[in-house]
């Protein structure tokens, strides 16, 4: 590397690794949450019978359903009423200043027919994708809505793979029995030979330079659509609705700009995959409330875009309040990343309630995303019986490391560099946990100036941090059944244990590991309750840890 690449690259890791007070502060608190404009309707209300809608659970209704729209849209907007039934529909497609509103015990069960559903530009994971037509879609549309007591349902076995694993053996035999094809190992089963073929071969559905949907018709069966994609939207509000039985995401909003999301519900099966509850991904001024979701995937997620492409779209998903939610099963609770290479900031998560989740407080990356997630705040989280991590951040996700467990030390840091920082956690309590906190950054960019205060935290292990820097726990409670030790650290610095409270006769209450560490500190804690209050190892040094012995 030459000395001008040399010097870009340190200048690069010096403005990233500035303190919060140099780089971005939030402009709002507890006190002065962001405020998300809700829409409005006029009254008027077409009934989707008007247009020849017919709820039998056997007629198409595709034309109705959208006509009734488009008809409501053109007057200037009102109410288009979903009545008790069960409607079978294809895609329907949103529009400007409508509320689409179901009716308790209406039911809008979208069709298995794959052939009503156009190839499209869309979007998966990230990045630009060939996808199936979305049930429900709206795009650059401003005051829409989508409320009421009923059911949304897309139908989605018709489009999973699932894993023989995933099932009891009588839904495995059922599975089987109902058409599909299995994996030349019998452990899966595919909707169809096309699905099987992209699935195993690995095809790509990303669309590149030169290629448009059409040129992906080979694959069709395989690119599952997302329940709801609204795309660059405005005023928009999801209210009372379940949504459920996704093909992929449940919920995806994508660039969308004050977005309400209120009592809904998200309910996908345990084995579903991608079956995400709310994808939010890129989108300004939005506040989700009074939620329950049970899913197969990340719950509540926040997204950005993925690497080169999600850092040059350049829209972070911000100013967002999240609260009164409650997540039963799905693979985190609050989720950021993976693909947050946009970033995301000023974002408020509390009064919400974890039961069963993998993890609870879930934050994810990897290098080459870039991007920057700061100012979260969380504060009022219970958690009960949490399968691995309570709390966690790790920067190698989805990284396989060498057999004997050494990461790659390379101190590079460039824009594919991701950022955790500035971020405050408060008042939580878990009840079930295999990790209460885990930390994992990277040597060179280090999860960065968090504070974790009065938490109760009851798992299996305490803490485990590493790459860690300027993070302080304050009236923390560690009641854990391993206590060797309760709490590891490695090559962390400037990391501060005040008020810890442990089992008594713990085996060895701090192991401090790895000769990067320093500027380790313990206070108002009782050292003597351990067998051992301290141990050293892979070439840390007893003075990088300061104890400050309460008398």
């Amino acid at each position: 590397m030459n000395a001008k690449k040399l010097s870009l690259k340190i200048a690069f890791a010096a403005l990233i690794a500035c303190s919060a007070e140099a780089q971005n502060t939030s402009p709002y608190s507890w006190d002065n949450l962001p405020k998300i404009q809700q829409p409005v309707f006029r009254k008027d209300t077409i009934r989707i019978s008007s247009f020849g809608a017919v709820p039998d659970g056997h007629q198409l209704n595709t034309k109705a359903i959208n006509d009734a729209i488009a008809a409501c849209s053109k007057k200037g907007g009102g109410v288009v009423l979903v009545t008790p039934g069960i409607w079978i529909t294809g895609p329907v497609v949103l529009k400007s200043n409508v509320n689409l509103h179901i009716q308790e015990a209406a039911t809008l069960l979208f069709t298995t027919d794959k052939t009503q559903y156009d190839l499209t530009e869309g979007s998966y994971e990230g990045k630009s994708a060939a996808r199936n037509e979305s049930p429900i879609s709206g795009i650059n549309l401003e005051n829409i809505a989508i409320t009421g007591k009923g059911i949304l349902d897309g139908n989605g076995d018709v489009w999973r793979a699932v894993h023989k694993s995933q099932l009891t053996e009588g839904q495995w035999k059922a599975k089987v029995a109902s058409g599909g094809v299995l994996k030349d190992d019998g452990k899966t089963w595919y909707p169809s030979e096309q699905f099987k073929a992209a699935s195993t071969q690995n095809m790509s559905m990303l669309l590149t330079p030169g290629k448009t949907p059409k040129d992906f018709a080979h694959m069709k069966d395989f690119l599952r659509p997302n329940l709801v994609v609204l795309n660059n939207c405005k005023k928009v509000l999801l209210e009372g609705v379940t949504f459920q039985n996704s093909g992929a995401w449940c919920l995806h909003p994508l660039m969308c700009e004050d977005l309400t999301l209120r009592n809904v519900r998200v309910k996908n099966p345990e084995y579903a995959h991608n079956g995400d509850g709310m994808d939010i991904e890129s989108c300004k001024n939005f506040l989700i409330e009074g939620c329950t979701l049970d899913v197969g995937d990340d719950a509540i997620c926040i997204k950005s875009g993925k690497d080169e492409e999600g850092r040059k779209r350049g829209k972070p998903t911000e100013n967002g309040v999240i609260r009164n939610n409650i997540v039963y099963n799905g693979h985190g609770g609050f989720v950021v990343g993976s693909e947050m290479s946009g970033g995301a900031r000023n974002i408020f998560v509390e009064n919400c309630t974890f039961m069963g989740t993998d993890k609870g407080l879930r934050f994810k990356s990897v290098r080459g995303r870039g991007g920057v997630v700061e100012n979260i705040y969380a504060r009022n989280i219970f958690m009960k019986d949490i399968a691995q991590e309570a709390i966690f951040f790790d920067l190698y996700y989805f990284v396989k490391f060498a057999t004997d467990g050494e990461r790659d030390m390379s101190p590079v840091v460039n824009e594919g560099t991701p950022v955790f920082r500035n971020m405050q956690f408060e008042d939580i309590v878990c009840s079930g946990a295999k990790k209460g906190v885990f930390v994992r950054g990277l040597p060179e960019m280090p999860v960065r100036n968090i504070v974790m205060k009065n938490m109760v935290l009851t798992s299996d292990i305490g803490m485990e941090l590493t790459d860690a820097d300027q993070i302080k726990f304050d009236n923390v409670q560690l009641i854990t059944s391993n206590t060797k030790p309760v709490i590891f650290t490695e090559n962390a610095t400037n990391v501060s244990f005040s008020g810890i409270k442990y089992n008594k006769k713990s085996d060895v209450l701090i192991s401090v590991n790895g000769e990067r560490s320093k500027d380790l500190k313990i206070e108002k804690t009782d050292m003597s309750s351990a067998q051992k209050a301290t141990e050293f190892g892979k070439g840390a040094s007893d003075k990088s840890l300061t104890v400050k012995v309460v008398k």
